[in-house]
């Protein structure tokens, strides 16, 4: 299935005004998606967007699957009208479906990763933390950072230098045998494995300045369609080496989570 072509009118075009899902598929079943259509329910009531029927988010993923694993995007707009940033009287929405195969990076499963601190710091706005909004220039212009196939993520912080998510990716990290991910009151995306794991008690939240990364056990950073991936090497902006982690024989958080996604020890 592959997008329509969008109005030149369609609001999440113009402004980024709608949310987005990313789904993993396993078999043609969609991995944690009541999580996904719980957030997807959240980010359409906080925007004031009427939210899709089931019966139409369910159609996007019954279709035969064409490959063991895929990727199911759902993006929902408010759709067309409205006189510049005024809303349109009654908005009907516009449901956007693609899906493609998909294959995990088991590499960076087995020997980490190594991750760099951004120079982007994330602005407060407690209206939009935590949904997926279709405007996510922050995170764009965060990637435009670094070019090198080395590094796998960026970390940001926010304007108090409290560290966030990473671009496309939550982070966790252990502290006195304990794993944490930061707060998301203020800014940044709660992920659908994040909030299954605090749901059962994996993971905890707090806060932690960008400056103590380098006094941390261990790091993470993770999402629900590629899994969890060690960090092994921190480096700052100018790409000089901030920490290194050594892997674990037993990595029990990615195996707690890797069981949510069911994905297979490797």
């Amino acid at each position: 299935m592959t997008l329509p072509q969008v109005p030149f009118d369609d609001r999440g075009l113009a402004y980024g005004d709608g949310v987005f899902e990313t789904v993993l598929l396993r078999q043609g079943k969609p991995v944690l998606w009541p999580y996904h259509l719980a957030r997807l329910t959240r980010g359409c009531r906080r925007l004031g967007i009427p939210v899709p029927g089931q019966q139409a988010l369910d159609a996007a993923w019954q279709e035969k699957p064409q490959a063991p694993l895929e990727v199911l995007k759902l993006i929902v707009t408010r759709g067309s009208g409205g006189r510049g940033y005024a809303l349109p009287d009654a908005p009907l929405p516009r449901l956007l479906i693609r899906r493609t195969p998909f294959v995990p990076a088991v590499k960076r499963w087995q020997e980490g990763v190594t991750v760099r601190q951004c120079r982007l710091q994330l602005g407060h706005q407690p209206l939009l933390a935590g949904i997926k909004h279709l405007n996510r220039l922050e995170n764009v212009l965060a990637r435009r950072e670094w070019h090198s196939s080395e590094i796998a993520e960026g970390l940001l912080g926010d304007t108090h230098d409290q560290l966030v998510e990473a671009t496309s990716m939550n982070v966790f990290w252990q502290q006195q045998g304990h794993i944490y991910t930061p707060r998301l009151d203020k800014c940044g995306v709660a992920g659908t494995l994040r909030d299954a794991l605090i749901e059962k008690g994996e993971v905890h939240e707090a806060t932690l300045p960008m400056t103590a990364l380098p006094t941390l056990e261990r790091l993470w950073v993770a999402n629900s369609v590629q899994g969890v991936w060690p960090v092994t090497a921190l480096v700052d902006q100018a790409n000089a080496r901030l920490k290194s982690w050594s892997l674990e024989a037993v990595d029990d958080f990615q195996l707690a989570a890797h069981r949510l996604l069911g994905y297979v020890a490797q």
